[in-house]
């Protein structure tokens, strides 16, 4: 599209050179990184999106809990959700629990790109999930890993035991869960920043609106090294962006085919 908008106005005549002759392409018209960022920034240049865009850098969001956060009609957000995606900016994904709902999630990248701040609590973190067997265990440790912050993590119906896959992968990633025992959530005191890991937890409890959301998919059902190694990494990448630092990658990388834990 710029290019032939380009040679439309330059290949008659002058080829933009001065000179006559065919048209020289200036470089910057086939240039998809530069043709990208322009769309991020156009697509950030109305108010209404840079707030969604802000109210995700901490948190995944459900349309409806964006509407109602922000003040935005259905119909102006389903727009402006239109446009981020179609920019690159979000990623829309179904419920892991109710399936009729959907997440709203601002990818990693773009929060590095654009240099977003998040508030991120001195205090506590908690990382819930419904088992308390995975995900959570691994959120946990790899925030007090990454930042020496204190956080801890709970579920809802908790299991009797931390799943194989998570101690696994956990050591792989040079980090140790072998002490961890799940345990049932209690009350919550305000000061703690509670984030939920599970799509079915995070509606199950319908929490305080300073929660966090991550939407990460349960590794379990897979039951893979490579589907518990990419929770790590996603896990990784989500504390990253909120605290500003870079993903550590794990000792041992997985295999490209997976293997039963």
């Amino acid at each position: 599209m710029i290019y032939s908008t380009y040679v439309e106005r330059n290949g008659g005549a002058l080829n933009g050179l001065g000179r006559w002759g065919p048209p020289v392409i200036p470089r910057w018209t086939t240039d998809r990184r530069l043709s990208a960022r322009a769309a991020l920034h156009a697509a950030l240049g109305e108010p209404a999106r840079l707030a969604i865009v802000e109210d995700l850098a901490a948190s995944d969001r459900s349309p409806k809990e964006l509407a109602d956060r922000l003040g935005i009609g259905s119909n102006l957000l389903a727009h402006h959700l239109e446009v981020l995606e179609h920019a690159g900016v979000i990623s829309r994904s179904s419920s892991a629990g109710d399936g009729r709902r959907r997440y709203v999630r601002l990818r990693n990248d773009v929060v590095r790109q654009l240099d977003l701040r998040v508030n991120v609590p001195r205090g506590d973190m908690l990382f819930v999930c419904t088992r308390n067997s995975a995900r959570s265990q691994l959120a946990a440790v790899l925030w007090r890993a990454r930042t020496g912050r204190p956080a801890e993590s709970a579920g809802t119906e908790p299991a009797t035991r931390v799943h194989r896959g998570a101690l696994e992968a956990a050591h792989r990633a040079g980090l140790s869960l072998d002490e961890a025992t799940p345990r049932a959530l209690g009350a919550v005191p305000r000061t703690v920043q509670v984030v939920t890991v599970c799509d079915l937890a995070h509606e199950q409890l319908d929490g305080e609106s300073h929660w966090w959301h991550w939407s990460i998919p349960d590794p379990a059902g897979p039951g893979t090294a490579r589907s518990f190694d990419a929770v790590v990494a996603e896990l990784d990448a989500r504390i990253a962006s909120v605290t500003r630092t870079m993903p550590n990658q794990p000792r041992t990388m997985p295999n490209q085919q997976g293997t039963e834990p």
